[in-house]
């Protein structure tokens, strides 16, 4: 539970961004001055590569200076360039949600399946793509169909 005379830290617990090992991050900057926080692991991870990127430190040197692994830090330098500061969360990427398809989505779907019970996710997806525009992983069609056929035992 987080403790409620420090809120910042409160806060960074529940946006997930609490650093498990602040007291691994050595790097002088963090010491020196208030506005870095080793609680903060979005900001340890930043001025991690900010340090490799700018001040010269090696991967090695700048891990082991900013209490991460060098695997930490190839996949924060690979999320970094993707995404962004983003990147640096712990947030999930991608699509929130599941694809929303229309009714009439649905419907082609559930007659293409009944049409021609032996025909693949991948079948269905492409035909529905093809006639609706409509893309759609295989796997959503396939969880679909399987749904569908449950609803009509």
């Amino acid at each position: 539970m987080a403790d409620s005379r420090h809120p910042k830290r409160a806060f960074l617990e529940v946006a997930g961004a609490l650093h498990p090992h602040p007291t691994r991050v050595r790097a002088a900057l963090f010491r020196q001055h208030r506005f870095f926080d080793s609680l903060d692991k979005v900001q340890v991870k930043y001025e991690m590569l900010r340090a490799h990127a700018l001040d010269d430190l090696s991967v090695v040197e700048a891990s082991r200076v900013f209490g991460c692994s060098r695997q930490t830090f190839y996949t924060g330098l690979g999320a970094f360039e993707a995404w962004g500061i983003l990147g640096l969360t712990d947030a999930p990427r991608g699509r929130h949600g599941p694809v929303k398809l229309t009714a009439d989505d649905l419907a082609l779907v559930e007659t293409i399946a009944h049409a021609d019970p032996g025909l693949s996710g991948r079948a269905i997806a492409e035909r529905l793509f093809r006639e609706r525009g409509v893309a759609v992983h295989r796997r959503t069609i396939e969880r679909l169909v399987a749904s569908a056929g449950k609803k009509n035992r």
